[in-house]
């Protein structure tokens, strides 16, 4: 499935439902980190793949920041995980 075959929420109701936001090991593939979203209920909502979204947020070769991510992650929360 491609990133345009996926509906995503808009941001303000993404915002409601995500608690956090943590990096994390990969448990199945060896160096890679993820980032792993939660919502208040501490459940595992979804998870992103580290190095494509530092990828996709930076700006001219400067090293994206905190904000920076997170707005990207809550702007790409796919409507499914109003589910979880």
């Amino acid at each position: 499935m491609s990133e345009s075959d996926i509906r995503f929420l808009p941001y303000e109701d993404a915002v409601k439902i995500v608690a956090a936001i943590q990096e994390e090991e990969d448990i199945e593939v060896k160096d890679r980190r993820i980032l792993t979203v939660y919502n208040y209920d501490d459940k595992e909502v979804c998870w992103f793949d580290f190095e494509q979204v530092m990828e996709a947020v930076q700006v001219e070769g400067k090293t994206a920041d905190k904000e920076e991510v997170q707005k990207y992650i809550l702007d790409h929360i796919p409507e499914w995980a109003k589910e979880a």
